[in-house]
């Protein structure tokens, strides 16, 4: 069982970057999709396109400093808490990156149709990001009551 607990914290010391890396994948590539298919449409614009399928990137950025931050000496004190933290904190960056994607995907095709509401076609987006904020932090404050050794 001891041997357990230190392998789940293993694994929650590295979830964090490799959910938020994951996610970030799925999200930038489905913004990128819809990205590639407004450029064949629209004769400009294309440099918003594809600033706007890169903003689920962020999460995997995030990842990395959670990762960071929990990153310890793994032991059975601390190895439920490291596991914990950082799967949970992954999951939740992973999802927003995704969750975060298709927003950008909507508002790229809003935005070929009707220009004029860019700004606002990307504050769906920015909302999902700000619960991806929200776990990030949530992870340091919460990384901080973990046993380093």
């Amino acid at each position: 069982m001891a041997d357990l607990i230190v392998v789940l914290g293993w694994i929650g010391l590295y979830a964090p970057m490799a959910l938020g890396a994951v996610g970030s994948v799925i999200g930038c590539s489905i913004a990128g999709q819809a990205a590639i298919g407004a450029m064949l449409d629209t004769e400009t614009g294309h440099g918003r396109y594809i600033g706007v399928s890169a903003m689920p990137s962020s999460q995997v950025i995030f990842g990395i400093v959670v990762m960071f931050t929990l990153n310890r000496t793994v032991t059975l004190a601390n190895g439920a808490g490291l596991f914990s933290v950082g799967v949970l904190a992954g999951l939740a960056l992973m999802l927003s990156a995704i969750y975060q994607g298709q927003c950008c995907a909507a508002a790229i095709h809003a935005a070929k149709a009707k220009p004029e509401i860019f700004g606002l076609s990307v504050v769906p987006a920015a909302i999902v990001e700000g619960f991806a904020v929200f776990s990030f932090i949530f992870a340091l404050v919460i990384s901080g009551g973990i046993p380093q050794t």
